[in-house]
């Protein structure tokens, strides 16, 4: 038996990753066990979770794997700023600690975390490597072209390569500070939404606008090259400085200062994300173009951020030279774990590759009836006189009592199975609407979900029929959700049952431009939700059904039953399906969010530990010194000591007596902690790195291309390929 774990941490969106003799056994992201919305800490829960669904031990493990090389993004990160200096401190103060305290000892770090059980070395992929071995191995082809786009790896920011057998390559790549995901954010930023949260929100506003900013953008921002290849004009952009991504020439250019967060979306946001989504789609094209023409395949497929793109991907699908189009499910970070686990069992243990390995991305935790039943005990819900319960013993039953709810234009919660890996829920952790209600759209929005009015929803349809519904090829499938498609006028009645016809549309599910994130189902992918589609479609004829994740605005997507019944109990759904049990509620009493069930705020890894008592004689030790150094009184430094080791011992026998003390004593540390940081980090950028920056600049030292390059055809660099195997024992 081989164990691989692998990892992904410390930008955003953690997750862990386990295979078994190849097989993949578990993978979840962090944020769904801490409840922290895309958090980036080391996934402590995740790989709990992931080890206990094995049964193993972290002493049962032959690899661990992190998803990209620390040293190199540290390289980048003072390469960074030599380019910038003296600006940038405000960066440099925020990010040396962490680096300094975690990150640069990484592989003490993870061995620490693994209760220092694990006996082998840690294995370092790049971090597209990770992001390459994610889309390929996966995917159903044999043989494809790679391509690989996100904010920004170790110095990489997108790469072209190609899929063989068990081998993935990378051919070429663009650099750091050029990046297409970068790109994206910033204005994600300037339309006031967050970055990592919110390009999501841009994507979905763009239909909404005129791209009446594009040659502005190709003008002054950016030159692309008919490959694809591309560079940014950093004048205009401050994320190579500061904490906020866009400059003021970049507010000049686009008529203003940014949007402040949570207020009115004027035509102009509209406008900017109209345009910058149209810049994104015709980039694209021009790489898939470009590696079409390298490599000569027929299959594409895409991981990275911007592979969650999914108008970018429905442009890529009908337009590019690549006949089939595979996108990973989990493309962002999250997906780096898993990728960095298979490219460590295919490419460094050379075993063989089936295509369709990774048949599902239902990997994440299922709860037994008695955990469910144990869950809606606790909450009281099944007592509440405004909710009735049942239990039905017959999935069929359930459907049918399901599916009228549903026609009845009720919201239902929808638990089932193994959770969702990735950003998407497609089916076990899902809201599911009647997607032919006109006004269902701001119901959920405004009433059970709490976000933006403008935001559209993904319906889900049997694979069967999407080629009636949308403007697909029959026997089309998109089980992940990350293709945009037209959706047709289709011949059939909202009210018609089987063979009757009529004009029908899915209000619902159509954004402005007459599209939708379509998901296909088939009994094989997901025998519940399909099971409850065909029993749609046999009273309704419609066998579509609007599908959004289950939680709110703000949250992560549901883990626990739980976190399922807080849901259902604080806003305004209707109903819950959590496997076998139904619970409704009563029209008259449904409509006004309640107080949470449970008190249970997000869980951060250690929270839970002792007191750190061991601060007492530490502290008591360095006063001890300081006494005696400043005033020379040696018993004035022993009584200090003494007291400081008469506390300790009091807090080992009762510790409730010194916890106001203990936790008073850590914040002060804390508090000259980090002023001393502060002081040191100034003194070593002021006094050390800029003049040495300064100089380098004088000597014609270059670190980050900030400029565009008229006479080169294409800024496309030839990728770096490791040397031999023992380079990814590396952290460089």
């Amino acid at each position: 038996m081989t164990a691989i774990l692998g990892i992904s941490a410390y930008y955003h969106d953690s997750a862990a990753a386990l295979l078994v003799d190849g097989q993949l056994v578990a993978a979840a992201q962090e944020e769904r066990f801490s409840r922290q919305k895309h958090d980036a800490r080391f996934p402590n829960h995740a790989i709990h979770y992931c080890m206990s669904q094995a049964g193993l031990g972290y002493d049962e493990l032959d690899h661990v794997v992190f998803y990209e090389k620390p040293f190199r993004k540290f390289e980048r990160l003072l390469e960074t700023y030599l380019s910038v200096a003296p600006s940038g401190w405000t960066s440099f103060a925020r990010s040396m600690p962490v680096w300094l305290k975690q990150k640069l000892y990484l592989s003490r770090e993870i061995q620490r975390q693994l209760d220092r059980r694990f006996a082998g070395r840690i294995i370092f992929p790049e971090h597209h490597e990770s992001h390459a071995a994610s889309a390929f191995f996966p995917s159903p082809f044999q043989r494809a072209a790679i391509l690989t786009a996100d904010g920004v790896g170790e110095w990489a920011t997108t790469t072209l390569g190609r899929g063989d057998g068990n081998r993935v390559e990378l051919l070429e790549q663009l650099e750091f500070p050029h990046s297409l995901g970068l790109l994206y954010s910033a204005f994600t930023t300037f339309c006031g939404f967050r970055v990592n949260s919110g390009e999501a929100k841009l994507m979905g506003l763009a239909p909404y606008g005129r791209p009446r900013y594009v040659e502005r953008i190709r003008d002054k921002l950016i030159d692309i090259r008919p490959d694809g290849s591309f560079r940014l004009d950093l004048d205009y952009f401050q994320f190579q400085r500061g904490l906020t991504m866009t400059s003021r020439r970049f507010h000049q250019l686009f008529d203003g200062p940014p949007r402040t967060p949570e207020t009115e979306i004027t035509q102009r946001e509209k406008d900017l994300a109209a345009s910058v989504q149209a810049v994104v789609e015709e980039i694209l094209l021009g790489m898939a173009r470009h590696l079409h023409r390298q490599t000569g395949l027929e299959n594409l497929c895409i991981a990275g951020g911007l592979g969650l793109n999914c108008v970018a991907n429905g442009e890529l699908r009908r337009h590019s030279p690549f006949r089939n189009i595979w996108v990973q499910p989990a493309a962002g970070d999250a997906g780096g774990a898993l990728g960095a686990a298979l490219f460590t069992w295919h490419q460094l243990r050379d075993q063989p590759r089936e295509p369709m390995a990774q048949q599902t991305v239902f990997t994440g935790p299922d709860y037994s009836p008695q955990q469910i039943a144990a869950a809606i005990e606790q909450s009281g819900l099944a007592e509440a006189p405004h909710i009735e319960s049942s239990i039905f013993q017959d999935r069929a039953a359930l459907c049918d009592q399901v599916s009228d709810l549903l026609a009845q234009k009720k919201v239902i919660g929808w638990f089932q199975g193994r959770m969702e890996f990735g950003p998407r829920a497609l089916g076990n952790r899902s809201m599911l609407a009647d997607p032919r209600c006109p006004h269902m759209q701001d119901r959920i929005n405004q009433e059970i979900k709490f976000r933006e009015s403008f935001r559209p929803f993904a319906p889900v349809v049997l694979a069967n029929a999407a080629d009636r519904f949308f403007e697909v090829p029959a026997r089309f499938q998109s089980p992940f959700m990350l293709l945009a498609e037209q959706v047709k006028a289709v011949e059939s009645r909202s009210d018609a049952g089987p063979g009757e016809t009529g004009a029908l549309t899915l209000p619902a599910i159509t954004h402005v431009n007459q599209s939708a994130r379509l998901q296909t189902v088939t009994p094989q992918q997901n025998g519940p939700l399909a099971q409850l589609l065909e029993t749609m479609e046999q009273k309704t004829g419609c066998p579509v059904l609007l599908n959004t994740s289950l939680n709110v605005r703000g949250q992560p997507i549901a883990c626990s039953p739980t976190d399922a019944l807080d849901l259902f109990a604080t806003t305004a759904l209707d109903a819950i399906v959590l496997e076998n049990c139904l619970l409704v509620k009563s029209a008259e009493k449904n409509g006004a969010p309640r107080p949470p069930l449970t008190t249970r705020q997000p869980v951060s890894p250690g929270e839970s530990s002792p007191l750190k008592l061991y601060k007492l004689p530490v502290a008591g030790a360095a006063g001890g010194l300081a006494a005696y150094v400043l005033w020379g009184s040696l018993s004035g430094a022993l009584t200090i000591l003494l007291v400081s080791l008469l506390l300790w011992g009091t807090g080992k026998i009762c510790p409730r007596a010194l916890a106001p003390l203990a936790t008073g004593l850590d914040r002060v540390l804390r508090f000259i902690a980090m002023w001393f940081t502060i002081v040191l980090l100034a003194l070593v950028y002021f006094l050390v790195l800029t003049p040495y920056a300064l100089l380098l600049r004088l000597l014609g030292h270059r670190g980050l291309e900030t400029r565009f390059e008229r006479g080169d055809s294409s800024y496309w660099k030839p990728h770096r390929s490791a040397r031999s195997k023992h380079d990814y024992f590396r952290q460089f």
